[in-house]
């Protein structure tokens, strides 16, 4: 089993405290830390400047699958953003309470 963190941004703070809270509980995510961004992107065929919030997603290869689906699922954009990030070295305590987080 490895650590797996999942990225996505959300519009506004009460969706992803929704879905943040949700995954929590059922055990599918260990952690989600919540960030308020700036984001400039193309969207229809303009330049946006917006508020955004950042979910980092902390869980495990056993349930990279199925957090992927339920952030999709869940998510209010037509096109979220779901990106895996490779993580390469954790420390021990911190993945030991992340595998039974998520347990």
């Amino acid at each position: 089993m490895k650590p797996v963190i999942v990225i996505s941004t959300y519009p506004d703070k009460k969706s992803v405290t929704k879905i943040a809270k949700m995954l929590v509980k059922n055990k599918t995510s260990a952690c989600v830390n919540i960030l308020k961004i700036s984001s400039i992107y193309s969207w229809n065929n303009k330049i946006r400047d917006s508020s955004e919030y950042l979910a980092i997603f902390k869980t495990t290869s056993k349930n990279r699958g199925l957090l992927k689906q339920q952030i999709e699922e869940a998510h209010p954009y037509d096109v979220p953003e779901i990106a895996e990030v490779d993580v390469s070295s954790i420390n021990t305590p911190y993945f030991d309470w992340l595998v039974g987080s998520t347990n």
